[in-house]
């Protein structure tokens, strides 16, 4: 087993750089993740919630240092890694994401060279993979988030599952992409639209949300044009309509959800149990 990456600065000279992953079950996405940020980090934070595969094992391999905590809903896994980061920059990525050649190049500079101004936080492009191809439409193309915040100076905040780095202070923009490849297929779309609409559902039902018959019928509809003719996802073949259907299966099964929670026995009692 590898020791801890942070005893050892990653960039020779450069500013330290934390790289926080939240897992579960990511034995297959891991391994691209850590290795297209292993030449930039000095530490590595995993925080996994009860893996069953070997994910832990790949994650400590790699040097992380990796920490147990139960699922804690996306938003406060999230923060709770961020706070167990200690280099003064640090890099937010997802398990199924990884950082191409360029974005790598420009993190490597500011790292190296200092950030311009009073600049505390990174925007970052994510491209996106699907079903055999780059996405660059359908509303996921120049998909900016903020994921490099200064120490002290970003905070996980947003309505589960559907999370959002916020910084206190200036930001700017990277050159280069954040790749990401979230379905290995559509089954494993339709496993996560089913557990993103569960924890959705529940939240809008325990915070006494209701259900809308005129948004279970209109935005299925709305989200499909906003997608395949709108977003242009019809330039991108099957899969743009792919996803257009998936967008729009989405929004229903969440007003489907919220009904079934308040007009039959089921309930939801637990959105935030991990799968």
């Amino acid at each position: 087993m590898k020791a801890p990456i942070h005893r050892e600065m990653a960039v020779s000279g450069a500013a330290p750089l934390s790289v926080c992953v939240i897992t579960h079950n990511e034995e297959e996405n891991l391994p691209r993740c850590l290795e297209s940020v292993r030449e930039l980090a000095s530490q590595i934070v995993v925080v996994d919630s009860g893996s069953s595969d070997r994910t832990v094992q790949i994650a400590r391999e790699a040097g992380a240092e990796v920490y147990e905590q139960p699922f804690m809903g996306y938003v406060l896994q999230k923060e709770i890694a961020l706070r167990k980061a200690t280099a003064k920059w640090i890099l937010c990525v997802d398990a199924d994401e990884w950082i191409d050649h360029e974005l790598r190049s420009a993190i490597r500079r500011v790292l190296a060279n200092g950030a311009s101004g009073d600049i505390c936080g990174y925007w970052v492009n994510r491209r996106t993979f699907y079903q055999g191809r780059w996405i660059d439409s359908s509303g996921w193309s120049a998909e900016w988030k903020i994921r490099m915040v200064r120490k002290g100076k970003g905070r996980w905040t947003g309505i589960d599952p559907h999370d959002r780095l916020e910084v206190a202070g200036e930001t700017a923009r990277f050159s280069g992409r954040l790749c990401h490849f979230p379905y290995k297929n559509f089954a494993a779309h339709l496993n996560k639209i089913d557990r993103y609409t569960a924890i959705s559902a529940g939240i809008h039902v325990a915070n006494g949300g209701g259900p809308s018959l005129l948004r279970m019928y209109a935005e299925p509809v709305l989200k499909f044009f906003r997608m395949y003719v709108a977003g242009l996802g019809v330039r991108e073949g099957f899969q743009g309509a792919a996803l257009a259907g998936m967008g729009a299966f989405y929004v229903f099964l969440k007003q489907l959800r919220v009904w079934e929670a308040r007009h039959t026995r089921g309930s939801i009692n637990n959105p935030h149990q991990e799968p």
